[in-house]
């Protein structure tokens, strides 16, 4: 996980803190709180409390807390960092990797520290040092996996707030876009040319309108590694959740024509809906089902570890039904791909009712959105797209940090959740998307296919993704810069993409990649066209070399702690095959001197990871789907290999 320190955030006006123990308050709403020269803006519901030179928010929960320390001496990030977890009683590792970010945001450096903890430990360490003259401030993030899993949009918030005091905000707010030229369409081509160098990303689809003229549409790279084949404009990319947006415009157009209502409950639509929790259940109305604000977790490795193809459709409503909330109801951000999907659903069952579910989703979508729109290239069936001759291949990152062709069997577990995340487009059709989002409903050729009512009723602000930064209905809102960019980022192993709408500057446009490395290159995107807009500092470029550098650090340092090959020896303590009541079936497979575990409906090498409590975990390694940890352990006298995701454990049993 890496904390924006340098992003823009909004600032309020600060509110001071006297350096002398106080006792702890609750914040009632986001508050901007200032520590000696700096400030940054609380959230809502956390604690906040004071001594001398150190400020303290706590999470509500009490196991995760952030300490902002501003009277420290040291001549360098490294020693601040390390008085900093002095300073509170830690006793931190030594940091997995250090990075050097560009100094914005008023800072002359700043410097990140991300530390490596064994699965088993449950907790996040997190660390940073900026530096305002001679003088560093420390930020240090300690607590719950689990807490972290929920809360991580607040702690995003109070991060990307804490800047020095004395520093004012760049703001586009009230200045009139630039009208695009050839020249500055052309230093973007190369921004985006030049950040696919930088990042080992071998191809992507580049478009871009302004005004209603097309300025530029076309790929650049090739579709796959060691092929010859170009990416173009009408190459499929899997644009996983831009999925969603789209498949609320398919639920706008049923809120137009009032066959369901935004308001309106769901259980009046879908009977067997239900979730874990019957409070939460009798509050979800259909603008919920894609809000990210009804507190349910994501729960994602239930299905991509346990979907064998041709799982039913309305296998997501057995899977939300065993789902309770871990917040409260319009708490916090917190995404859900099982609940989009049954929005979706139920947006297929009231368009053609009596068929099968899947099915009445594809009709709708064919007819209210993709036939109207022209994007006649976007695809819903994963078994078509990879038949598609003009395809672009997945790539990871293999052991020796190079770029590699992804397989695409785990992307498959998608197919059964689409409305999530399942379709397939390419720069041409996602561009006319886009654009139908700047037009407010109106398509490139001026049909209307959807009232403005509706489509910016998505747009609404629900929960905040970060300070300045919303979530609507299947749509992400950015004013940092005090202009409003929607826009919602897509992926899936190999697959990196964004569409962008910015009304005061009639823009539109959108970026795919075939890369995991390739989101990396989304946020910097969205900023470097509000430079050339309205002639902001030049700070895309430089964060996408410093991601760039911390990428190429992560793969060295991630191949060290690996043990490999795999001894006969290391290989025969694991059982032959095992099984998770949740995540279903692993299968190990051995040969000479390599292990391969074998899930319901993909795989993966593994490797053993050397955990820094000296601990030993196995971990999966083949490209773009590298970083599965599985902890060997004895439960009931049976080998076993706990997996631990943020907020679940899932413990797979020896057969």
């Amino acid at each position: 996980m890496r904390l924006c320190l340098f992003a823009l955030a909004a600032m309020l006006a600060i509110s001071p803190i006297a350096h002398a123990a106080e006792p702890e308050r609750v914040l009632a709403k986001d508050e901007a709180l200032a520590v000696d020269g700096a400030g940054l803006t609380g959230p809502v519901a956390w604690s906040v409390g004071n001594d001398p030179g150190m400020t303290t928010l706590t999470a509500p929960e009490g196991d995760l807390r952030l300490i902002v320390i501003d009277d420290l001496n040291e001549s360098d990030a490294d020693a601040a960092v390390r008085a900093g977890w002095l300073r509170i009683g830690v006793t931190a590792p030594a940091p997995r990797q250090v990075q050097d970010w560009p100094a914005t945001d008023g800072w002359d450096a700043v410097r990140g520290f991300s530390y490596d903890l064994p699965p088993e430990a449950k907790r996040i360490l997190y660390a940073s040092a900026q530096r305002k003259g001679e003088r560093w401030f420390v930020v240090l993030v300690d607590g719950a996996e689990s807490t972290m899993g929920k809360r991580s949009a607040a702690v995003d918030q109070a991060v990307t707030s804490f800047r020095p005091s004395d520093y004012v905000r760049e703001s586009f707010a009230g200045k009139p876009a630039k009208r695009l030229t050839p020249a500055d369409v052309a230093a973007l081509k190369g921004f985006v040319a030049t950040s696919m160098d930088q990042l080992g990303i071998p191809g992507a689809g580049f478009g871009l309108m302004q005004n209603g003229e097309m300025l530029f549409l076309d790929g650049m790279g090739v579709r796959e590694l060691g092929q010859p084949a170009k990416v173009d404009a009408d190459t499929l990319f899997m644009v996983a959740s831009n999925t969603k947006g789209m498949s609320t415009l398919m639920l706008a157009t049923l809120v137009d024509e009032g066959k369901i209502g935004w308001d309106q409950p769901v259980t009046q639509l879908l009977p067997e809906f239900r979730l874990g929790d019957a409070q939460t259940t009798a509050q979800v109305q259909v603008r919920h089902l894609v809000c990210a604000c009804t507190g349910l977790p994501r729960k994602d490795l239930d299905w991509i570890f346990n979907t064998p193809r041709g799982t039913r459709a309305d296998t997501a409503f057995k899977l939300l039904a065993a789902t309770s909330p871990t917040s409260g109801f319009g708490e916090i951000f917190q995404y859900s791909n099982l609940m989009t999907t049954a929005g979706g659903w139920l947006g297929g069952r009231v368009a053609h009712p009596g068929i099968e579910t899947g099915a009445a989703y594809d009709r709708a979508m064919r007819e209210r959105v993709f036939a109207p729109l022209g994007m006649d290239r976007t695809l819903l069936s994963f078994a078509d797209a990879i038949k598609d001759r003009n395809r672009a291949a997945p790539h990871g990152f293999g052991l020796d940090g190079k770029p590699a062709t992804s397989e695409l069997d785990l992307s498959w577990s998608v197919q059964p959740y689409r409305p999530a995340g399942g379709a397939w487009s390419t720069t041409h059709d996602l561009l006319r998307y886009a654009a139908n989002e700047l037009n407010q409903g109106v398509t490139p050729t001026g049909r209307r296919i959807v009232s403005a009512q509706n489509l910016l009723e998505r747009r609404k602000r629900g929960v905040k993704e970060g300070e300045d930064a919303f979530y609507g209905i299947g749509i992400s809102e950015d004013n940092r810069a005090g202009v409003s960019v929607f826009h919602h980022g897509g992926a899936m192993p190999g697959h990196m993409t964004d569409w962008v709408v910015i009304p005061d500057a009639n823009l539109a446009a959108v970026i795919l990649t075939n890369s995991d490395s390739g989101r990396m290159l989304l946020e910097p995107f969205r900023r470097r066209l509000l430079e050339a807009l309205y002639g902001g500092k030049n700070e895309a470029a430089p964060e996408v070399m410093a991601r760039a550098d911390q990428l190429q650090a992560r793969n060295v340092e991630a191949r060290k702690q690996l043990v490999l090959p795999v001894t006969g020896a290391q290989a025969g303590e694991l059982a032959t095959a095992y099984r998770s009541a949740e995540l279903g079936v692993l299968q190990v497979e051995r040969s000479a001197d390599a292990v391969r575990f074998r899930f319901t409906d993909w795989a993966s090498d593994v490797a053993l990871k050397r955990e820094a409590d000296g601990s030993t975990s196995w971990v999966t390694i083949s490209p773009s789907i590298q970083g599965f940890a599985f902890v060997p352990a004895t439960v009931d006298g049976k080998r076993a290999l706990k997996l631990i995701d943020a907020q679940a454990e899932y413990v797979f049993l020896e057969e």
